[in-house]
Parts: C-alpha cells; sequence; structure tokens
C-alpha cells in the first residue's frame, strides 16, 4: 500500500543518528528517499553495531538498519566533481533535501541551499547540527554525550549525591530527529502552497534544552537551580522506580485522593496515616513511605504489581526489558512490530508506526545494501545511459 507522502522525493544526505531518523520518517510515509552515502566508506553508523553474532559485518549493523528502513541507497564521492553535479541534480528533482554535515561543508561543495534553490526555489533544505549554523559554538563537535550535557538533560538527571548521568538512549539526537521531520515537512506544505521553499536550521542541543520541562522555568522565576532526585520524581516518595522481585516497578500514587488505595494494594494500613496522604507529606517522609512499600514490592513481581495498581485507576508501570516488550500484549494485538527480512542479516522484528492514522500511511521495507540502488537512481531519474554509468563506476564517482 502507498504511504501519505506517495509522490515526494527526499534527498537524504545526513549521516550519524538524528539526520537519518528524520528521513526515516519521511521513508516509512512513503517518501521515494534517496540515501546518499559517501563512497566507499558508507554511512558511520554501518560501523556502530550492534552486530548478530559479535561480527563487524557494516551491511548488519542494527543501527544503520533500524535507522535506514524504506530508503533507496546510493553511493557516489561528493569530493569529485561528477559526483557533486550528481546531488545538485537530484536535489533538483526532490521536494525536501536533509543533511547533517558541519556548517560550512556543503557551501565549500557548491551544494548549500542559496545554490541548490537557484535550480528549485520550492526547494526545502533541512540541516541538522550539534549546535546549529550559527553562533559561536556551530563549528564546535559534539557526540550524544555532549549534546545531552549541553543541552541541560545531564544536569537533571542521577541522584543527588551522585554526578549527572546520561540516558541510555540518544534521546537528543532521535528528539532533534522528529523535530527535523515536522519541520521539514511545515515547511514542504508552505511550498505546496506558495512555489517558495526555505532553509531549515535544527540545533540538537536546543531541542535537549527545549524538553527540559519545569526545570527551565523554574530556574527563570526563582534562579533556584532543579536539583536531581534520582528515581524519587519531585523529590517525593512513591512517584518513581523502585525494585521488585524480578525486576523493577513505576509506582505513580497520585492523584491525592487515591492516595489510600496504595495502602490496599501494598496491604500496608501504616500507609494511610494522615502524614503521608499529600505530596508534601511524602516529600518530607519519603525515607518512611519506601521503607513501608519496599517489603511488599519485593515479594511481588513487576507485572502483577503493574496490573494490581491499574486496577485500582493508578498509573503504576513496569521497567520492561527488549525481550519484555517483543512480548508485551498489548503491542502484539496492535500489530506493532514489523517483521522486515534483509539478505544477509536475516529476518528481524522492527519497531512499527509511532502513530495510526485511519487510512493506511506506513511503508516498511528493508535498508538498502551500500550503493545497492546508484544505478537505478541514476538511470531512472537522472536518465543516465549504462555508458556513463559505466565511466562514472570507473572513475571512482560511484
Amino acid at each position: 500500500m502507498p504511504g501519505l507522502l506517495e509522490g515526494v522525493r527526499v534527498l537524504d544526505l545526513t549521516e550519524g543518528i538524528a539526520g537519518p531518523y528524520c528521513t526515516r520518517l519521511f521513508a516509512t510515509m512513503g517518501a521515494e528517499t534517496i540515501k546518499v552515502e559517501r563512497h566507499p566508506a558508507g554511512d558511520p553508523s554501518r560501523r556502530m553495531g550492534p552486530f548478530p553474532a559479535g561480527g563487524d559485518d557494516p551491511e548488519v549493523s542494527g543501527t544503520y538498519l533500524y535507522l535506514n528502513c524504506s530508503k533507496k541507497g546510493i553511493a557516489l564521492d561528493i569530493d569529485t566533481q561528477a559526483g557533486r553535479e550528481l546531488v545538485r541534480e537530484l536535489a533538483a528533482s526532490s521536494q525536501v533535501v536533509v543533511e547533517s554535515f558541519p556548517p560550512g561543508f556543503l557551501s565549500a561543495r557548491g551544494l548549500d541551499y542559496e545554490t541548490l534553490s537557484r535550480d528549485s526555489p520550492s526547494l526545502v533544505m533541512t540541516s541538522i547540527t550539534g549546535f546549529g549554523q550559527t553562533g559561536p559554538h556551530r563549528d564546535w563537535l559534539a557526540t550524544e554525550l555532549t549534546l545531552y550535557a549541553f543541552g541541560g538533560m545531564m544536569n537533571i538527571t542521577g541522584e543527588p549525591d551522585r554526578e549527572p548521568l546520561k540516558e541510555g538512549a540518544p534521546l537528543a539526537q532521535l528528539g532533534a530527529g522528529q523535530n527535523a521531520f515536522v519541520a521539514g515537512m511545515t515547511a514542504l506544505m508552505y511550498a505546496e502552497e506558495t512555489g517558495l521553499g526555505q532553509h531549515v536550521d535544527v540545533s540538537v542541543t536546543e531541542y535537549a534544552t527545549n524538553v527540559l520541562e519545569n526545570a527551565f522555568m523554574q530556574y527563570s522565576y526563582s534562579g533556584v537551580e532543579f536539583q536531581r532526585v534520582g528515581n524519587r520524581g519531585y523529590g517525593r516518595a512513591a512517584w518513581g522506580i523502585y525494585p521488585c522481585r524480578d525486576g523493577h516497578v513505576g509506582v505513580i500514587s497520585g492523584p491525592d485522593h487515591r492516595w489510600p488505595a496504595v495502602a490496599d494494594i501494598m496491604e500496608r494500613p501504616e500507609l494511610a496515616d494522615e502524614r503521608f496522604v499529600t505530596r508534601r507529606g511524602r516529600m518530607d517522609n519519603a525515607d518512611e513511605v519506601d521503607a513501608l512499600m519496599l517489603p511488599w514490592l519485593l515479594d511481588h513481581d513487576k507485572v502483577d504489581v503493574f496490573k494490581r495498581g491499574q486496577e485500582k485507576g493508578l498509573g503504576f508501570a513496569y521497567v520492561a526489558s527488549m525481550a519484555d516488550i517483543l512480548d508485551m500484549e498489548q503491542l502484539r494485538e496492535r500489530d506493532y512490530f514489523v517483521d522486515i527480512d534483509h539478505p544477509v542479516a536475516g529476518r528481524y522484528a522492527y519497531p512499527g508506526s509511532p502513530v495510526r492514522p485511519s487510512e493506511p500511511a506506513w511503508v516498511f521495507h528493508r535498508a538498502p545494501l551500500l550503493g545497492e540502488h546508484t544505478r537505478d537512481v541514476l538511470s531512472r531519474v537522472l536518465g543516465r545511459t549504462e555508458a556513463e554509468l559505466a565511466a562514472l563506476e570507473e572513475a571512482g564517482v560511484i
């Protein structure tokens, strides 16, 4: 079935995580997404893993396979004149270009927005970088660690008496990729209505700062820094992550009028003491509340705790492992997972669509092999002949 973006062509000049995740959303929504990898090395994510059976074959990197679902892949050397010309022609045939090179990289090669838009005034280009296209930090190098730290999220993550922590997933980059997709789609809609394209500048650190919850506003209003509270949400008990018999659970005790249900669930009448019935009370007496809850939690399994809380109208949860997620009844019932077969990696389950429109919207197929569609795209989209393709191959351009 065609996706919602059938008929849209996206030229993907991205590497790493944020940019490829942005273009993955375009691709899985049906846009013809042409991923350009550097010839002959390919996207650096091909070397990030994880790799099946501990190998290092760049065709089976789990990071690459996930981020590049549903794309067509070509490989060319954009440091050659012929390679740059191919990129210019592909951009002219596309509605959207997404890139994640350092600021100035494309302009030095005549592939910046100002140049490309001369051939296509309605072109939308989205640039994703660590710090943005302008400012004193624009040329600084950035990893997920530095992006998470510079954006402020690290400062509020961790235990109050320990060092700040980085979260396990590359949240700053994935979130910036989502922002870039939404911004690119909005600019595309504007271009379709007015014929005017634009250059969208996405900064990963600005995304991170944008999702600081109330920490930034608290400082703006009061000058008081938000303190790390570890697994205790907002510093109070019964609002966070706790150990249980087979893992960890999330205990969410609000709203206050439902607090007596916690005492009932955990069979500890002492928890109904009036000292604990308010959020303030559970903050002031957090250690005592935890001490009353822990024996019951450690005697029960995570799914049992989760369901008991939910049955009482409380937002309990459990910390799901990857095995739990693959076997989760809710996700299975909604056919969330997509099985994709790859000629080298094999058949695996992939995360499916994050939203469900009422009409078919999503298209899933495997990530491309390095340069798999080079000849097809250049002949079909740009009209290159077999002789011309052979010459490009002989010159090492493709």
